[in-house]
């Protein structure tokens, strides 16, 4: 074996290694919250944010995993063959090699491809580390492939512009063609459309606060979308060319629109879509004149564009100012931007020989060198060492000079030869973080990470506003001094001699008082003549706490449990009224049942035998219309017409056309009209030469 091979070898088995302590936990993890939990919603304790960023090298023809939190290499997966400037995109337990005509499953734990496949679509994807994802979005075709569990390809029926995906894993599109605003919640399999833009008006959807808004490109204005539509108009007070892209959410009160026609940024005032006070004025920012963008993408505190004519990472923070100018390396084609679910922002160059990496917090970009990585052949792994010498040689001596036969020569040296010691590296991630809530804190907990070699000494949680160290013996500890009803994502990463170990975090939590109930819903119902009743909900002020289900009940209808918004009553009779209430709970508490929403609604009743009036009989061809009067008396009616053979009943009130088809008549004729309902019927007999 030469020395590459030793090194090559070296590195695989260590990386892997190190690969399956850090990830397979979180592969496990997936699949009790499977287990336990059926149709349920993962417990917050066993759905873990994604650390890192893998990118596709077109020199080693390998993907490379990048630990954000310390800008190194840590893992390779050997991926041959793959196309140059192909993506790559991780779930929980495999990472894919996403090509025009391929995608390729790698698996995470052992670094070794599982299978290829070929995409519903010969193009180049925009790709979705979420909850429940990944998720590849072919926009040209209208096609959403989720490969996470379960997996399937959802056809959205249109060309789509770029998607979003709130925290929970739900995937918004916006169809360009027809206008229509769709969801495809975590797990589902097909799209629900809520809402549609106006006709010809372009747009793109974006995040505030978790929550799907649509920028209008056409009425320069945003929408909330709602279960019963777009919401109310907030004008952007500026005016926007067709091509403008917005942020993919809202940094504080801010969301970033780029407009690079009109060679600007702008930053608007976003606060007035939830509060009834006029918006601050836009703050604009020149871009370069000339230049192609990509971008903006955000993370919790600031916003990043490429410029891709000058090959320049751009970040900014929520006032405007230029936090960080940096060159991509690598080849001078287009950079790809893309969002971790570890609110770092990465910047691939096109071949993969560079990632850069922005702080999500201050802006700052650093240069993780992955042709460095993949030709020194260390990527996380411990430096090369000789291997020791197999079997039992005796290491080589050095010649002596030839004594006199008389003298004796000294016996041969059969001590085996001492193995070297492994150098020690960073620790692992920690394993099984959990995190619930308190009032104004948050209690993390956490399984000791693999020491590599060398004695954890510390454990540091970080979260957005600060942070803290403990021991290394330690394996909980209670954030304090948090904001209620803000989500925190605690992220937990061991150290020791050596370094550094990667960053495990637990799904992001909310903090709130354990004893106060969410507030009161507001309930829409809407009632029909056919005793139908139709009932939606907004979601309350959960007031910190997580929600388990609705309770949502009717007069003498009985109760139900709901994790949507929205259901139906039917055979409905008089007046009736529907109350729901949210129930919460606050980490392994006791669930509350907040304050109830109610609506009160009446079934409409017949208030008599329906009647009918013919008013007209017109023939033309082979077909006669007859107009009639019906009148169901405030009930559901259907009519007939009948000459030689009756009608199909039709649904009918107020002025209705009858037309009786494939018929002849000479000179006079009788036509009878009917009309039926739950209160009886009632007929009208016309006869004349039809007009």
């Amino acid at each position: 074996m030469n020395t590459d091979e030793r090194s090559t070898k070296r590195f695989s088995v260590v990386a892997r290694t190190r690969m399956a302590v850090a990830l397979v936990v979180a592969g496990c993890l997936a699949l009790v919250g499977l287990a336990v939990s059926g149709q349920a919603s993962t417990p917050a304790a066993l759905e873990f944010v994604q650390v890192g960023h893998w990118v596709y090298n077109d020199a080693a023809q390998s993907a490379f995993h990048v630990d954000g939190s310390t800008n190194r290499v840590d893992a390779r997966a050997n991926v041959p063959g793959a196309e140059s400037g192909s993506q790559v995109v991780q779930g929980d337990d495999s990472g894919y090699v996403v090509e025009r005509n391929r995608i390729t499953e790698f698996d995470k734990a052992t670094l070794s491809v599982d299978e290829s496949k070929p995409p519903p679509a010969p193009e180049t994807p925009f790709v979705m580390e979420v909850m429940g994802g990944p998720y590849l979005v072919y926009r040209n075709a209208g096609q959403v492939v989720r490969l996470g569990d379960p997996t399937a390809t959802v056809p959205a029926g249109g060309p789509l512009s770029r998607p979003v995906a709130t925290v929970e894993g739900t995937v918004w599109v916006h169809r360009v063609d027809n206008g229509s605003i769709c969801e495809l919640p975590k797990g589902a399999a097909v799209l629900t459309c809520t809402a549609h833009l106006p006709p010809s008006h372009g747009g793109g959807l974006t995040l505030v606060g978790d929550r799907p808004v649509v920028l209008d490109t056409t009425g320069d204005s945003l929408h909330r979308v709602g279960l019963d539509g777009l919401g109310e108009a907030l004008p952007l007070g500026i005016k926007l060319s067709p091509s403008a892209q917005v942020a993919t959410s809202a940094v504080g009160d801010r969301l970033a629109i780029a407009d690079p026609e009109r060679n600007q940024l702008h930053l608007i005032d976003i606060s007035g879509l939830d509060q009834d006070r006029p918006s601050a004025k836009p703050i604009s920012v020149e871009l370069t004149k000339g230049s192609r963008f990509n971008g903006p993408v955000s993370s919790s505190n600031v916003f990043a564009m490429v410029d891709e004519t000058r090959g320049e990472v751009l970040t900014y923070d929520m006032a405007g100012k230029v936090k960080a100018t940096v060159k991509v390396p690598g080849q001078a084609a287009a950079a790809r931007l893309a969002k971790g679910e570890d609110n770092r922002i990465y910047v691939d160059s096109s071949d993969g020989s560079h990632v850069l990496v922005v702080n999500g917090e201050d802006g700052t970009v650093l240069d993780v060198d992955v042709d460095k990585a993949a030709s020194s052949q260390t990527a996380g792994a411990p430096s090369a060492t000789p291997e020791p010498p197999s079997g039992n040689e005796p290491p080589p001596q050095q010649q002596q000079p030839q004594q006199p036969q008389q003298q004796q020569q000294a016996p041969p040296n059969t001590q085996k030869p001492v193995p070297p010691v492994a150098k020690a590296t960073p620790p692992g991630a920690p394993r099984n973080v959990g995190a619930t809530s308190g009032d104004g804190s948050i209690k993390v907990s956490w399984s000791p990470a693999a020491d590599n070699g060398a004695r954890v000494t510390g454990y540091r949680l970080t979260w957005s506003g600060g942070s803290t160290r403990v021991g290394g013996s330690t394996r909980g500890a209670t954030v304090s001094g948090l904001k209620n009803g803000t989500p925190y994502v605690i992220t937990v990463v061991a150290e020791n001699s050596a370094g550094v170990g990667a960053g495990a975090s637990a799904k992001a939590v909310v903090p709130g008082p354990a004893s106060r109930p969410a507030t009161a819903p507001v309930v829409t119902a809407n009632a029909g003549a056919d005793g139908k009743v139709s009932v939606s909900w907004t979601q309350p002020d959960l007031r910190g706490g997580t929600l388990v289900h609705y309770l949502v009940s009717a007069t003498g209808q009985g109760e139900r449990k709901l994790s949507a918004r929205s259901t139906e009553f039917t055979g409905v009779k008089g007046a009736i009224t529907i109350t729901v209430r949210a129930v919460t709970k606050f980490g392994s508490g006791a669930a509350l049942t907040g304050a109830a929403g109610s609506r009160k609604v009446t079934v409409p009743v017949a208030s008599g035998p329906p009647t009918i009036t013919i008013t007209q009989v017109r023939g033309e061809g082979n077909k006669l219309f007859v107009s009639v009067i019906a009148d169901g008396k405030g009930a559901p009616a259907t009519c007939q017409a009948e000459f030689f053979g009756k009608t199909k009943p039709v649904a009918c009130s107020g002025a209705t056309t009858l037309v009786i088809s494939e018929v002849s008549w000479l000179g006079a004729i009788t036509i009878t009209a009917s009309i039926k309902t739950s209160a009886g019927t009632a007929t009208d007999t016309w006869r004349g030469v039809p007009s």
